[in-house]
């Protein structure tokens, strides 16, 4: 069973570009798999909530109740949230983001959000 690891901007597209991620991951994944986000991944989307205007505030409250209404199971993380998710990725774990610096960073394969509409898988 292969381990996706959902990105802050990741989660936040739900709201920002109408996207239907789960969907769309169904549509890409000819394997098992299960969701997780990072401990820090929350505290992210926490601090936008106080921190942000409506509109990241409101994605990001999104993003949250998505967590939690979906179960998706979060992973313990220390340091900063890019370079635990380079770790995973080195570890073999599929990450999906949309931050062109994190992606340069990463280990093929990974997921991003193309077009506004679809996840791709980079290999």
């Amino acid at each position: 069973m292969k381990k996706i690891i959902l990105d802050t901007n990741a989660l936040m597209a739900i709201a920002e570009l109408n996207i239907d991620l789960f969907s769309e991951l169904e549509k890409i994944a000819d394997f098992t798999y299960d969701l997780y986000v990072l401990e820090g991944t929350v505290k992210e989307l926490k601090k936008i909530m106080e921190e942000q205007r409506m509109r990241f505030k409101r994605a990001a409250k999104l993003a949250l109740g998505i967590i939690k209404v979906k179960g998706i199971k979060k992973i313990p993380s220390q340091g900063h949230v890019d370079d635990v998710l380079v770790k995973q990725s080195k570890e073999g774990h599929l990450i999906l983001t949309q931050d062109t610096a994190l992606k340069r960073r990463l280990t093929k394969p990974y997921l991003t959000i193309r077009q506004k509409t679809k996840i791709s898988l980079i290999k």
